[in-house]
């Protein structure tokens, strides 16, 4: 019977799949005989696939143990093998007896499962058969998660589509989401492979990837036609967005192809400018998010190519833009009642004249982010007011020239407001404050930093707006 039953181990031993094979093959290390029951072989036998699962030695720090079941596991950093129970159950030590968690019906493991990251889930692929079948259940497969310092992403994305694909060829039709914000190891290699073998992607998120080009990016939008979620923020080499290889290319795509993408935060490419940002609203029309905070090279005359080609933009966040003036801000307001939500924080070249172009025809406005604007003033505010009835949320912080006046007419139009701050307006006082409070009883948010209130005024606004947190710089009020 054991004689058999070691057979049969070495059997399994002898199928195991091209992962192993690939990650084994691919280190420095000095090879050692593997158990006769662990996964070593360089045969592709289907039924054996199931046998093995990426290291999570490729995602994680070299120290990271684990624990299952009481037992503390570490993993070499390119183990790979693992040595199975003879049957198809999770056994404990005592042979007569499974562990209480064995107990679960598969539905309830597959619940547990979904809310663990990628680097975890193949952590749980490696303690016995069963959770191997259930940790690679498709439906646990539509995100995968690799953020912050990950050792090896390029090779952990290959391995992991690699298993990805073993139902499907060369494609794993599963994945929708894939977030690996924070890698800075990341290269085009490993952008590729996602490009390559996951042409259902939705939801891409690059953040912090600063080692990711214009072409790997070309490669992404150009083979996952469903792309709508494109997250480059902090990729300084990123310079151009499209479905042609040559940036300098400004015409339409050809045949009429366009892409997707509706959100795209392209914050902190620094290299980004108006002919880039051309580019980018000629082939991706559809947008409706857009963020380019920081981004120091751009100018007016980027924004009318955004105007023109995107007409539906719904959120734009143009921050920390220097170049930005009043005459940007009368294209921006060509997007008339699609525009919701607008950031020019820190656009020290905008003043009253840029904004009555936003009051004036986006009167459906809810959030404006002015903070920094040194040149706007109660005028600019009155406008807005009275245009923009709808507003719920106002940052016009380190505006020295707005006061008291401006606040009393924002408060008797905008009733729904919910968000206030006044962070270091040297011209606000409390007889302002109370008039907000007065009139605005859904306020949730006031913030009053740096800014000469009295108390009685802060304790007017919390009597008045029970449930507004109140950011402030006075020690009596509590």
């Amino acid at each position: 019977m054991g004689a058999s039953q070691g057979k049969q181990s070495g059997s399994e031993g002898k199928g195991s799949s091209s992962i192993s094979s690939d990650l084994s093959s691919s280190t420095d290390q000095t090879s050692t005989k593997a158990p006769r029951n662990v996964a070593t072989s360089e045969d592709s036998d289907v039924s054996m696939r199931t046998l093995s699962t990426p290291s999570p030695a490729l995602i994680l720090p070299r120290s990271s143990p684990a624990l299952f079941n009481g037992s503390l596991l570490s993993f070499a950093p390119e183990t790979v093998g693992l040595t199975y129970p003879q049957r198809g159950m999770c056994q404990s030590k005592d042979h007569h007896q499974g562990a209480p968690i064995d107990m679960l019906p598969d539905h309830a493991f597959l619940q547990i499962f979904a809310h663990l990251p990628t680097n975890q889930l193949c952590r749980c692929a490696r303690v016995c058969r069963r959770w191997y079948n259930l940790a690679w259940d498709p439906r646990l497969w539509r995100t995968v998660r690799l953020t912050g310092d990950v050792a090896h992403v390029d090779r952990a994305l290959r391995v992991l589509t690699r298993r990805l694909c073993q139902d499907t060829p060369n494609v794993c039709l599963t994945v929708e989401m894939v977030v690996l914000n924070g890698c800075r190891r990341l290269t085009d290699r490993g952008l590729y492979t996602v490009a390559q073998c996951c042409p259902e992607l939705r939801r891409l998120d690059l953040s912090g990837c600063y080692n990711v080009s214009n072409e790997a990016v070309f490669e992404v939008v150009s083979r996952c036609p469903n792309l709508e979620h494109l997250d480059v923020s902090g990729c300084s080499k990123v310079t151009c967005i499209s479905l042609t290889r040559e940036a300098s290319i400004k015409l339409s795509p050809l045949h009429g192809q366009q892409i997707s993408i509706r959100y795209l935060d392209m914050s902190d490419c620094f290299a980004l400018e108006d002919e880039g940002l051309h580019i980018i609203a000629a082939h991706c029309t559809q947008l409706t998010h857009l963020y380019l905070r920081r981004c120091v090279r751009l100018t007016d005359e980027g924004l009318r190519f955004l105007v023109i080609y995107c007409p539906v933009v719904r959120e734009l966040s143009v921050s920390d833009c220097r170049f930005i003036s009043d005459f940007g801000l009368r294209e921006i307001a060509k997007l008339e009642g699609h525009l919701r939500y607008l950031s020019i924080a820190h656009c020290v070249r905008i003043t009253d004249v840029g904004v009555r172009y936003i009051a004036k025809y986006c009167s459906r406005l809810r959030y404006l982010n002015a903070r920094g604007c040194e040149g706007l003033t109660d005028h600019g505010i009155e406008h807005l007011a009275k245009s923009c009835p709808k507003l719920k949320s106002l940052d016009i912080g380190k505006c020295p020239l707005v006061s008291d006046a401006g606040l009393e007419v924002l408060a008797l139009n905008c009733f729904n407001l919910k968000r206030l701050s006044l962070k270091a307006c040297e011209s606000i006082t409390g007889r302002g404050l109370q008039v907000v409070a007065a009139n605005c009883f859904d306020l949730q948010m006031l913030n009053v930093q740096d800014c000469d209130v009295s108390l009685d005024a802060l304790r007017f606004v919390k009597r008045h707006c029970k449930r507004c947190i109140i950011e402030h710089t006075n020690p009596a009020f509590f």
